[in-house]
């Protein structure tokens, strides 16, 4: 029997690629007019690639070519869906950037595509599917249509990034929405660590502008603004623009220890929010009782409810095992008290919780010279054994999530257990608490979480730092917009009054969430570290430091 010949089809998609390759959209178009003539049948991959030639040609035309090219990219998606091929994702993103090319109604076809495509083929946009209408509207002054593109983004779990964000950040500064500037500047904040030069000139441009002096509250209550910032983890309140006047716009840099160099006011160190926090206790421990035996793990999360008051979290096996791997080396149990006594030093004679599993744990009591020291550790409940078969990085993980609390570990958290946790939360959760520790020639040192974060932030008084993006490794370098109202006060309060709220404001930086006092020295010096989350103070620690 005599092969089929392919080579017709096979010479079709040498020269398609070709056009391709070198952008030549005519040529392309021609090989499509004659594969009609010639009934030759056309699969998904040659539409998609006329289609996706059409795109990327058709900006560089001049007016008439372009409409008429427009023209010509439709027909062939509709031929594309004639002949039973169904388009996806890809295929209307390429239509909608093709769509936005019209001089007329451009943005509204192109987010017709979007809305329609689920349920006509099936097809689930990204967020690249929905910027070509999105920029449309925002480049038009179309606000209104841009704000329900992003509208129909989050119905479908779409989140919006920084360079759409920035496009409808300029759009609302320039139809002066200044309620929506506002909503778009925590959006931004939420999904940008730093902000790239042309966002910053966005903000700039807007707090500059005669239409942002008109937005502020001139009286709020002070602590209630206290308490949602704390409650979001510090860092932003969200409940509007606070103050009256013109804005000051300056760019300056942040110290080491946080302080602007412009306002003097020091950044703060931005945890999460409580409710995220919240979620993300549930979710270790459902995964954790998972994998591990439950009634084990439901145990421990007992046993850690009448012990409520660590200063931190310490991953005993990580630690012991810094480092060991010489002929002589093993578990070192000196390199895990080194770290506990350090920690109980600067913690004013709080105990830290050391989770250690349970193998571990019985071979070091075979030591008489260990029995000591891990007694201590017991007696004061600064010690917690997991149960054979366990993993004890869910143990150390649940508590330290838990009570809101440092962790010390180097592990870089990159297992699967943690990757189950998500991409977004987790790493947020672990710049904020996680400690890190070197050992050299005997000597140890702790590794803090910065002292502030580099994200946008809102102050209690309605002052605005926002960091722009850096190429230099040195973070003293970065530029920053403060961004204030030197004449923003609490309005109708006494001179006495408002001299009394920024020293509560110093005492409230000054506060580690457990309540401990550190001076200002303390502060910038970082030998005592503020740890996150707020508990009721039980009764005082042991004062006597642990055996060593």
């Amino acid at each position: 029997m005599k092969k089929k010949n392919h080579r017709p089809e096979a010479q079709f998609r040498h020269d398609l690629d070709t056009c391709s390759k070198n952008k030549d959209l005519n040529g392309a178009l021609d090989l499509y007019q004659s594969a009609l003539s010639s009934n030759f049948n056309l699969s998904s991959y040659h539409y998609n690639t006329l289609l996706h030639l059409c795109s990327s040609s058709i900006e560089t035309l001049d007016p008439s070519s372009k409409q008429s090219k427009i023209g010509s990219s439709f027909e062939i998606f509709n031929r594309m869906i004639e002949s039973g091929i169904v388009p996806n994702e890809a295929t209307i993103t390429t239509m909608a950037r093709i769509a936005v090319q019209k001089s007329e109604g451009g943005g509204d076809l192109a987010f017709d595509l979007v809305k329609t495509m689920k349920g006509k083929y099936g097809a689930v946009p990204r967020l690249r599917t929905f910027g070509p209408a999105i920029f449309s509207f925002c480049n038009g002054l179309e606000a209104e249509k841009a704000y329900e593109v992003e509208n129909h983004m989050i119905s479908m779990g779409v989140s919006a990034e920084e360079s759409e964000i920035a496009a409808l950040l300029k759009v609302s500064a320039k139809k002066g929405k200044g309620e929506k500037v506002y909503e778009y500047l925590l959006k931004l904040r939420n999904c940008a660590g730093s902000v790239n030069s042309s966002t910053a000139e966005i903000l700039e441009n807007w707090f500059t502008s005669d239409i942002a002096v008109e937005f502020g509250a001139e009286e709020w209550d002070l602590m209630r603004i206290r308490d949602v910032i704390s409650m979001n983890g510090g860092g932003w309140h969200g409940l509007g623009w606070l103050g009256k006047g013109r804005w000051d716009v300056k760019r300056g840099n942040v110290s080491s220890n946080g302080e602007c160099s412009c306002c003097r006011q020091r950044l703060a160190c931005v945890d999460v929010e409580e409710k995220e926090a919240e979620k993300f206790v549930e979710s270790v421990a459902s995964l954790a009782m998972e994998r591990e035996t439950k009634s084990n793990f439901k145990i421990f999360q007992e046993w850690l409810e009448k012990r409520a008051d660590y200063g931190a979290i310490v991953d005993g096996a990580n630690i012991a095992l810094y480092q060991q791997n010489f002929a002589d080396g093993g578990f070192s149990l000196s390199q895990l008290d080194a770290v506990v006594r350090e920690l109980y030093k600067r913690n004013q004679s709080k105990w830290p919780l050391v989770i250690l599993h349970n193998k571990r744990y019985r071979a070091l009591m075979e030591n008489p010279s260990n029995r000591q020291l891990l007694d201590t550790w017991r007696a004061e409940g600064a010690l917690y054994t997991t149960p054979n078969g366990s993993n004890d990085d869910w143990y150390w993980l649940y508590a330290a999530v838990k009570l809101k609390c440092l962790l010390v570990t180097n592990d870089e958290m990159r297992d699967h257990i943690f990757e189950i946790l998500g991409r977004s939360f987790f790493p947020k959760w672990k710049d904020r608490h996680q400690v890190r520790y070197t050992f050299a020639k005997g000597n140890f040192r702790l590794t803090m979480p910065p002292p502030y974060s580099i994200v946008i932030q809102e102050s209690e008084t309605g002052s605005w730092h926002v960091p722009v993006e850096n190429r230099c490794s040195d973070e003293s370098t970065r530029d920053w917009l403060c961004i204030t109202r030197p004449e923003s006060h609490n309005s109708g309060k006494s001179t006495h009054a408002k001299a009394e709220e920024m020293h509560d404001a110093e005492k409230f930086t000054a506060e580690n969430v457990n309540g401990v006092k550190k001076s200002s020295s303390e502060l910038q010096s970082g030998v005592v570290i503020p740890l996150t989350g707020k508990r009721k103070e039980r009764s005082p620690s042991p004062s006597k430091p642990p055996a060593g």
